[in-house]
């Protein structure tokens, strides 16, 4: 398999110094960053054989593919919008992808759609043909039909092919995203282990690599006439704008049985535009950001129109910091909600917004900031924020010295002061070690859980500081072998007041393992023959004990 992959991505190679010096095909690689990716295979995690899939087929590729790198799922559990543009299309990516890719830690949902809709919307405003290759462990999980969506891109001429490596899918899993490939002329590969990623991966980049630029076409004889000629500014006796980044949108459109913007008629961008249309009444819209301002033309044979349209509008830019003298905090979510509308980002925005009253909210972590400001048509205003967190990164050890690597270990973040009930607000949740949260100063309760091994550790946050937090479990690592199980369950060895004992999990598998912390335990297994026997044992904190049970006999070691 290594063999081959290493003749085809030769053949890249020599085919992209063949080739004429013509702009690459671009194409951005989504990769499935929700927590199902630290399921393992082969003993290895998904995520890190994507990881490694990626540094293997992407170091040995041309410089000048264009090539963006996007995932989802990996910031926060439970939010559809989790979806993020790492690496953003350009030549030369390949060591950014990989850096990237080493740093997403999965824990979220799926919104495979969504991503992949943004992924086509970020390329679509090319002349060259554009690729999206998605490599996805899971379904999607997000309530949006992703056969549907192909079909709706395809329907609004966004020319692009997207590829669908389902990685470690089963065929019937499979079935249900292939649509996303076979919706838009792409291809669905399936890839049960790292090997069979590296090939799916090679194939899909080998094909943006070889296609050929799309003959473009003849010519139009040049057409100088033109018989609309806008302008816009912000305010009423305003300066025009001058915009050449696309950001200012003319359309025209017939005008509709009630009056207002009907069917579309064309497009154009930037100031200086110059559009031509036939003789006749129009609605014709400008929109500049979220401000947006619709008249009435009528275009005369042999006439040229100079419409003038004030959008009523102003710029807002908001940089959000975690503390004084610190970068832009890129996970800080700002929103703005303006006239008619709310729009959100982060870090650092800048709006363009209808006139009127504002309201700036930004939240990072827990830390909450909100004001309510007029904006007056024509003005330019920013908003450097400093939200006021500080950084807690949380880690688990057996004991002191041993590392807990495992991506179930669970955390959960309480205020200190409990209630009159006794219960305590929560301040954010994750999974696996090395957990970090955005963090109000205060002083806060790191619970964490790995299996039945439960640990709680307090500690303090200052604005504009990090606080390594280590909580020991004391525990170790009970494994067990159940032959013909019907089901085993875990006790503690010392009754409760009430004379019964606690427990601590149970199972149905013949073999199994799972973290207690440090004492004695009873094994009590039920077998599919009827029999019993319960199996008393310890678990030492660091270390692991080994328990056998089957009817009539039982063993620790």
């Amino acid at each position: 398999m290594r063999v081959i992959r290493k003749l085809v991505l030769g053949a890249i190679v020599a085919l992209s110094l063949a080739l004429p010096a013509v702009a690459a095909e671009r194409a951005i690689i989504v990769l499935d960053g929700s927590g199902s990716m630290w399921a393992q295979i082969d003993g290895k995690a998904r995520i890190t054989i994507a990881r490694e899939t990626l540094a293997s087929v992407l170091s040995t590729l041309p410089k000048d593919l264009e090539l963006g790198f996007m995932t989802y799922g990996h910031r926060e559990k439970g939010n559809c919008a989790d979806i993020e543009m790492l690496v953003e299309p350009a030549a030369g990516t390949g060591p950014a992808i990989i850096a990237a890719a080493k740093g997403i830690n999965p824990k979220g949902m799926t919104p495979i759609s969504d991503a992949v809709r943004l992924a086509a919307e970020d390329l679509r405003f090319t002349e060259e043909k554009a690729t999206v290759i998605l490599i996805t462990d899971g379904l999607e999980t997000c309530e949006v039909d992703p056969c549907a969506l192909a079909s709706d891109l395809e329907a609004q001429g966004v020319d692009f092919t997207t590829h669908v490596l389902g990685f470690g899918l089963s065929d019937e899993e499979g079935q249900k995203v292939a649509c996303l490939a076979e919706n838009t002329g792409g291809q669905y590969l399936s890839a049960a282990d790292g090997a069979a990623l590296v090939d799916a991966l090679t194939t899909t980049v080998a094909q943006v690599v070889q296609a050929a630029p799309a003959p473009k076409p003849a010519p139009a004889p040049a057409v100088l006439d033109y018989n609309i000629l806008p302008t816009a500014s912000f305010s009423e006796g305003g300066p025009d704008l001058k915009d050449d980044r696309a950001d200012l949108i003319w359309s025209i459109h017939e005008i509709g049985p009630d009056g207002k913007a009907g069917v579309w008629v064309k497009n154009e961008y930037n100031s200086g535009a110059k559009l031509s249309v036939e003789p006749g009444d129009y609605i014709m819209r400008a929109e500049y950001g979220k401000a947006s301002v619709d008249q009435t033309i009528t275009v005369v044979e042999g006439k040229l129109l100079e419409p003038h349209f004030v959008l009523n509008a102003g710029i807002v830019t908001v940089r959000a910091f975690a503390a004084e003298g610190q970068p832009v905090n890129t996970d800080a979510q700002i929103q703005m909600t303006y006239p008619g509308g709310s729009t959100s980002g982060w870090g650092e925005e800048t709006f363009r917004l209808p006139a009127g009253e504002q309201t700036l909210t930004i939240d990072l972590g827990k830390a909450h900031y909100e004001e309510t400001f007029t904006l007056a048509a024509g003005e330019s205003l920013t908003r450097d924020i400093v939200v006021g967190t500080g950084v807690a990164v949380v880690d688990a050890v057996y004991v002191e010295g041993m590392d807990v690597t495992d991506g179930d270990l669970s955390i959960h973040i309480y205020g200190a002061k409990k209630a009159i009930d006794g219960s305590r607000e929560e301040f954010g949740y994750g999974f696996g070690p090395g957990s970090s949260y955005d963090l109000p100063a205060g002083d806060y309760v790191a619970h964490v859980e790995m299996d039945a091994a439960v640990a709680e550790v307090p500690f303090s946050v200052k604005v504009g500081e990090r606080v390594e937090v280590v909580v020991v479990l004391n525990a170790g690592v009970a494994a067990f072998t159940t032959p013909g199980l019907e089901i085993a369950r875990i006790y503690g060895a010392k009754p409760g007041i009430d004379g019964t004992r606690p427990e601590f999990g149970y199972e149905f598998a013949t073999e199994w393992q799972t973290t207690l912390t440090e004492g004695d335990y009873v094994l009590a297994a039920e077998f599919k023959t009827g029999a019993t026997k319960e199996v008393p044992f310890s678990v030492v904190a660091g270390e692991r004990v080994e328990v056998t049970a089957a009817p009539g006999s039982g063993k620790v070691k």
